[in-house]
């Protein structure tokens, strides 16, 4: 928790400098240092709010005085026009506040909408959905956050929790043979275990795994269903499974239909719209 804290903090500061420099001057000039203010945030799509928590971090960094009555929480279904927070305070606050917390908001509930409507298309198979590294740059923490919010789960968070052998590796190592014996040697000198995945591209390949073994999972991909269902009956449970490539909400549930135990998806970060959200002020305005 502690490590995450920093993560959400440090992401807030540098957010915010980003943003306001030497001040906001549009709300120094227009607004009362002494003005109070109330304000809604509120839904102008329809699906699961995420980033209400992140939204509350960033006011309370700026004025730890601002009020904010929460009416959903991350994780609620929320339809146009719901209120998802109250503010009421310092006006100036509010409004230096509002570009960096709707900015959250719109891309965390972008992410577990578009992650919760995956899920749902797989329900009543064991599938997981899961999500990738195709994230957005330094807000790969939030990204995957949504993901969960939205019901999916996270893969590796980088390139130091799990050892994945993708086709390059394979490549450039001489084969699946000598790249899960290198990765094996390599990860028994850790000081902490992590799991290890290889990719496999054809049922060749799932076969020349099966022959190495000493992974945690095979990862299929861009395997059609059919050649899924196939790999998956021929791994027989021996490892862990997850299938990839060119998944869509359209051929998601037969993906899972073939008992895969993951699926993982990079347009739950990649190609998630935005969700709409705004900051509407309650009146009366300055007297």
């Amino acid at each position: 928790m502690r490590v995450q804290n920093q993560i959400i903090d440090r992401f807030i500061r540098e957010a915010l400098a980003e943003d306001l420099g030497a001040g906001d001057h549009t709300t120094n000039a227009c607004i009362p240092d002494d003005h109070n203010g109330a304000a809604f945030i509120v839904a102008k799509d329809s699906g699961i709010a995420a980033g209400v928590e992140m939204a509350i971090r960033i006011y309370h960094t700026i004025d730890p005085g601002l009020d904010i009555e929460q009416i959903h929480s991350d994780g609620d279904p929320v339809n146009i026009g719901g209120t998802i927070l109250r503010l009421e305070g310092s006006s100036r606050t509010i409004l230096k506040g509002e570009r960096l917390v709707l900015n959250c908001m719109q891309r965390m509930s972008g992410i577990a909408t578009h992650t919760n409507r995956f899920v749902k298309a797989v329900e009543g198979f064991r599938a997981r959905i899961l999500d990738t590294r195709k994230t957005t740059p330094n807000f790969r923490y939030f990204e995957k956050w949504a993901v969960r919010i939205g019901g999916g789960h996270n893969h590796r968070m980088g390139l130091y929790d799990m050892i994945l052998i993708k086709d390059n590796h394979v490549d450039f190592a001489g084969g699946i043979g000598p790249a899960i014996m290198r990765a094996v040697a390599y990860a028994a000198g850790l000081p902490a275990k992590i799991p290890i995945e290889i990719e496999a591209r054809t049922i060749g390949e799932v076969r020349e795994v099966l022959e190495a073994g000493k992974v945690d999972r095979i990862l299929l991909d861009n395997f059609d269903p059919p050649e899924l269902a196939n790999a998956v009956a021929l791994i027989n449970g021996r490892f862990e499974t997850e299938a990839s490539g060119n998944v869509t909400l359209e051929n998601v549930r037969q993906m899972a239909s073939s008992g895969v135990d993951s699926i993982s998806i990079g347009a739950l970060t990649h190609s998630a719209p935005n969700f709409d959200i705004s900051l509407r002020v309650q009146q009366p305005g300055i007297q």
